[in-house]
């Protein structure tokens, strides 16, 4: 029997580890007391309790009415779709508190600060790395929605798939405001579903190159320095540029590819 670590197996249901050897031990049990679960678990007596009524409060266990008072496990399936309930309740909330926020004073007050800041600086000197994979996503997303004539992508196959996943949406719309879409990658047998359903909005030309970029309107490059298929999402660095000359670097490897 494989023998597992419940402390790492169970973080994702907000477990602390005291919480963790009660909830395993009274599952062990099915009913029991806080005095059993604390010596069957190693945990202080003195904490037994409040454990227990933390586990009650997330929906872990049941108290039993009685003396003594004793405790039913509630089955671990049920506990996995009332955590996952709780999440979706309390992520809708976030998401509604950051919606309102978009739309105070208080962003608008600071948009407008670094909008006059952003006026002081020099267009080349708004450039910078970006680490992690997620991170060079969000910013490829960022640039692509202030685009207001071309877009211009260099991918590899496996990319392009997450690109038409996470994009194309976007892409939809970015058609319909005229804005000239390209994107250059391996067309091969692998990815035609995802070409033929981008047919419609994007130009997807072939490419031997696995060059990874981003191109926007001529004036914005995000491009990737390593393989996307030899280093670990994580570990993925791009660069940011805002230059002028990044128009001839889109005319030249068009005529490239």
């Amino acid at each position: 029997m494989v023998a597992l670590r419940p402390e790492i197996q169970l973080k994702n249901l907000g477990l602390n580890l005291y919480e963790v050897k009660i909830w395993t031990a009274l599952l062990s049990r099915g009913v029991s007391t806080a005095g059993e679960l604390s010596d069957i678990a190693n945990v202080p007596r003195s904490r037994s309790y409040d454990v227990l009524e933390s586990l009650e409060k997330k929906g872990f266990v049941i108290m039993k009415l009685g003396k003594p008072i004793k405790y039913i496990a509630v089955p671990p399936k049920e506990v996995v779709e009332r955590v996952k309930k709780n999440v979706e309740s309390y992520a809708k909330d976030e998401i509604k508190k950051l919606t309102d926020l978009k739309n105070t004073d208080v962003i608008n007050e600071l948009s407008t600060l670094h909008t006059q800041g952003v006026e002081l600086v020099e267009p080349a000197d708004l450039s910078g790395s970006l680490r992690g994979r997620h991170n060079l996503y969000n910013h490829i997303e960022y640039i692509i929605r202030k685009s207001q004539k071309s877009i211009f992508i260099s991918t590899t196959q496996n990319e392009f798939m997450t690109i038409s996943n996470k994009f194309k949406g976007l892409f939809v719309k970015l058609k319909k405001k005229n804005v000239k879409i390209r994107i250059l990658t391996q067309v091969n047998n692998q990815i035609k579903k995802y070409v033929d359903e981008l047919r419609q909005t994007v130009e997807v030309t072939h490419t031997e190159n696995r060059a990874r970029f981003c191109i926007v309107d001529g004036k914005e490059i995000i491009f990737m320095v390593l393989d996307d298929t030899e280093v670990h999402p994580t570990y993925d660095v791009g660069i940011w540029v805002n230059s002028p000359f990044v128009k001839d670097i889109e005319n030249v490897y068009s005529k490239l590819a």
